[in-house]
């Protein structure tokens, strides 16, 4: 990970000074670096000797960092984890473009591993995001959102990404199919874990949880798994009010206060955190077709870290 931080902070340069200032701003700040985790023991597990993994690793985080920024700019967000937002500090356009010479990056650093396998696996799952990003607005404000539809939004969004990120690990160390389907199979259904608890934490968590405002989610008119569960199971008057502030985007002062009480009236919350460890459950039963060892238990140990922040 020291190299692969290093190869991310080199790639993040450019002779715009604007580009560097943005793009380090968000890399410097922190997150988990889960995704390039992943790549680096999926490929270590299989004793994967080069330097390939570093560079797919460093790649799967700049795309990931570039849907940050684009994220933030289509959510009107102010916080990414724990500071502002790049475009509060420097604004939308500033912020898609620099996201958008992010991703140029992490299809050169592809490229440059030499693997056409990696190189489709990657470039699908970005397609597929940007799929993903296009589905949540059509769902956005809309309380008719049912849990299937909002499924295939977060398998696009987030367990595609995870998907990938584990999937090329097998991919450099040359190995068969089926070893890269339990890989991409673990990597989904962490992906799909990983995006429920976040789910939950926004109406159940703290801002340090979260690296953002509690109810961000909710301001923003979002459709997540817990507004869906207390949708289907609330009276017509429950629904009036979700319709009034995700729809209407009227939300008033104790607003969400009544959202999180409705949620844990109908165990929305709880619910969501079960299916959370439902797929965590599936993706423990994927490593079971990999090689057992330390990389195995490693692997292991981020399901629970993932179900771990909402416990």
């Amino acid at each position: 990970m020291a190299d692969v931080n290093e190869l991310i902070l080199s790639k993040a340069g450019s002779n715009v000074e604007l580009i560097p200032e943005i793009a380090k701003h968000l890399i410097a700040s922190g997150g988990k670096r889960l995704r390039p985790m992943l790549t680096l023991a999926l490929a270590d597990i299989f004793d994967y000797q080069g330097n390939g993994d570093v560079t797919l690793a460093a790649s799967v985080e700049f795309m990931h960092t570039a849907t940050l920024l684009h994220d933030d700019v289509v959510d009107e967000s102010d916080m990414r984890r724990g500071k502002l937002a790049a475009r509060k500090l420097w604004g939308n356009q500033a912020s898609v473009l620099v996201g958008d010479y992010l991703l140029g990056q992490a299809f050169k650093m592809m490229v440059d591993v030499g693997s056409l396998e990696a190189l489709r696996i990657l470039s699908t799952a970005s397609a597929i995001i940007a799929e993903g990003e296009v589905l949540q607005l059509g769902a956005a404000k809309n309380i008719a959102t049912t849990e299937a539809d909002y499924l295939r939004v977060i398998e696009a969004k987030t367990a595609a990404l995870f998907a990938a990120a584990a999937e090329v690990g097998p991919v450099i160390a040359g190995q068969d199919d089926s070893m890269k389907l339990a890989a991409r199979t673990y990597g989904m259904e962490l992906g799909y874990a990983f995006q429920l608890v976040d789910d939950a934490l926004d109406y159940g968590g703290s801002t340090a949880d979260l690296g953002k405002d509690v109810g961000d989610d909710f301001r923003e008119g979002k459709i997540t798994l817990p507004v869906v569960l207390a949708v289907a199971r609330g009276t017509d008057e429950d629904r009036a009010f979700w319709k009034r502030c995700l729809e209407g985007d009227d939300v008033e002062d104790g607003d969400l206060e009544q959202a999180i009480d409705l949620l844990k009236k109908h165990d929305a919350l709880s619910d969501t955190v079960i299916r959370a460890r439902d797929y965590g459950d599936k993706a423990l039963k994927a490593l079971e077709a990999l090689p057992q060892g330390r990389h195995n238990e490693a692997l292991a140990d981020a399901v629970a870290f993932c179900i771990a922040r909402v416990s």
